[in-house]
């Protein structure tokens, strides 16, 4: 019988055990031994690392893959991991790498600088034989590379258009990841449905909508993990996530509703939290409708009653956002910065100013997804709020692949507003992909709304270029006093991860990139 037989066989046992407790309150479920299984919060939708976006997604991409470097175990710092070591030109526009001797795919072929070339032309290069594998939506990250070029084997050099202060700490975010060449010329389109890196763990199986698969790599080139296979579990109702782990149908939920943290006391669980660059906000349809009015849009920030989302939705473990950079970038964070009040009466008189009385709005709400918090009865708060002032608020309520499908290529024609969080890995990364004129959807970013100040864009482009950090913090806090006083959003919460394990999990940690690393994760 294979392994994969016999996970997915106690992987049905756990489930239904899980769901006999469930439904008669009686003994817990036993998941298998040194097999880890995890609730997550939705379907992944590629397990290619340069197609996909959500953190999610992430969670297994970074067990099954590698990037040139990685972010240190507890910080965002860079260190070595399939490269070595590098150099960096004096004028800051090269890069070269030597890389990792001996290191080979989970398909066997060889990792080298040409297998670094093709990765990185594959999602830049249009006119590249793979290219069509795509979209790479976030190819962004790269934009500041001219050519990338094999000095020998072991050996690869980047040459930029111009310094890019991010460029070291994009290498290591999943859109980084470095993929098999040979296993995206086997499977071309369907490379995300068969994926090989040269991670801890390599690819078992995906059951749609049932289970990701992924088993312990023993040649892993950092030491082989502690688990013999990980299996991701989409489990896209948080209540049903809640009910599954304390079943003992899982053993690692991320994520977890606020309201339930109280439910895993005791020595049978370990709750974690790690604060991280997170913010979660509305995104405004600044194009057209109520919201291309900046009074109307300030109006949204005042009627919303942000600590009381905080405090009473999310059990206190947010604070309320003031404008876009999160605080977790304490170098670059502007902390005179306060978020916008609760003052209703303000609202009041700035809507009856843009003659915006009685607008009606459509409000695109997810059930749940990465970072999401608890997008439903925060929906239900806010829409109260706006309504509270004199607004009409219509709710839209997706499953979360498609309010992404719904919300990234723009809100033109559709809806005046959409929830959204991001996790981001640098101060750059939210501002530059989801602000910039050049970051409407229809140019290839995710500024869904169609936000668009030529002041920021200069900001934003001058912070990237600026090797200096005192500069680039100068820059990035006079882009956030901007973006704050034209509310493109309103900013609502800087949330704290969390996650819980069964006190069968050992060696588990939340990172402040928010992915899971479980190489070293070990289960009774």
């Amino acid at each position: 019988m294979t392994f994969l037989t016999l996970t997915r066989r106690a992987l049905l046992a756990a489930t239904a055990a899980s769901a006999l407790a469930l439904s008669a309150g009686g003994a817990t479920a036993q998941t298998p031994e040194n097999v880890l299984i995890v609730g997550q919060i939705a379907e992944p939708k590629s397990l290619d690392p340069a197609a996909v976006t959500a953190v999610n997604d992430f969670r297994i991409l970074m067990n099954v893959y590698d990037g040139l470097v990685r972010y240190k175990d507890g910080t965002l710092e860079v260190e070595p991991a399939l490269a070595t070591d590098w150099t960096i030109s004096e004028d800051g526009t090269v890069y070269t790498f030597t890389l990792r001797e001996g290191v080979s795919f989970h398909d066997g072929s060889a990792f080298d600088a040409e297998a670094v070339k093709f990765n990185f032309d594959r999602i830049l290069d249009e006119s590249h034989p793979f290219h069509d594998t795509g979209p790479f939506p976030l190819a962004f990250f790269f934009s500041a590379v001219e050519s990338v070029e094999v000095i020998d084997p072991m050996t690869v050099s980047f040459t930029l258009n111009a310094p890019y202060a991010p460029f070291l700490s994009n290498l290591a975010y999943p859109t980084g990841l470095i993929v098999s060449p040979a296993a995206v010329e086997q499977h071309g389109a369907d490379f995300g449905r068969n994926p090989s890196g040269t991670g801890a763990f390599k690819f078992g199986e995906w059951r749609s909508n049932e289970a990701v698969v992924v088993q312990a790599n023993p040649g892993y080139w950092d030491g082989a993990p502690g688990l013999e296979a990980v299996v991701f579990r989409p489990i896209t109702d948080a209540n049903t996530r809640t009910a599954e782990m304390l079943a003992g149908g899982i053993d690692l939920m991320v994520e977890v509703p606020p309201v339930a943290l109280s439910e895993f006391q005791g020595d049978s669980y370990s709750v974690f939290e790690q604060a991280g660059p997170h913010v979660w906000f509305l995104i405004l349809n600044a194009k057209e409708g109520p919201f291309a009015d900046v009074r109307v849009r300030q109006a949204a920030n005042y009627a919303i009653n942000k600590e009381a989302i905080v405090n009473d939705v999310l059990e206190g473990t947010a604070e309320v956002a003031a404008g876009p950079t999160p605080p977790a970038f304490a170098w670059a964070y502007n902390p005179d910065l306060e978020p916008y009040p609760y003052d209703p009466d303000r609202a009041r008189a700035l809507l009856a100013e843009a003659g915006a009385e009685g607008a009606e709005l459509t409000f695109y709400v997810t059930e749940g997804g990465s970072g999401m918090l608890d997008p439903v009865s925060m929906g239900t708060a806010i829409q109260a709020d706006l309504e509270a002032v004199g607004l009409k608020v219509s709710i839209e309520t997706y499953e979360w692949n498609t309010f992404l499908g719904n919300v990234n290529p723009g809100l033109e024609g559709k809806a005046d507003m959409a929830e959204m969080a991001w996790m981001t890995n640098d101060p750059d990364t939210l501002p530059f992909l989801a602000l910039r004129t050049e970051a409407w959807p229809d140019k290839g970013g995710f500024n869904s709304g169609y936000y668009s100040n030529p002041e920021v864009d200069k900001l934003l482009d001058a912070a990237r270029a600026e090797t200096d950090q005192a500069e680039r913090a100068r820059l990035y806090q006079q882009m956030q006093v901007i973006v704050q006083e034209d509310a493109p959003w309103v900013f609502v919460a800087n949330w704290k991860q969390n996650a819980v394990t069964s006190d069968r999990v050992e060696g588990f940690s939340l990172q402040p990139s928010f992915f899971l690393l479980l190489d070293d994760v070990t289960k009774k």
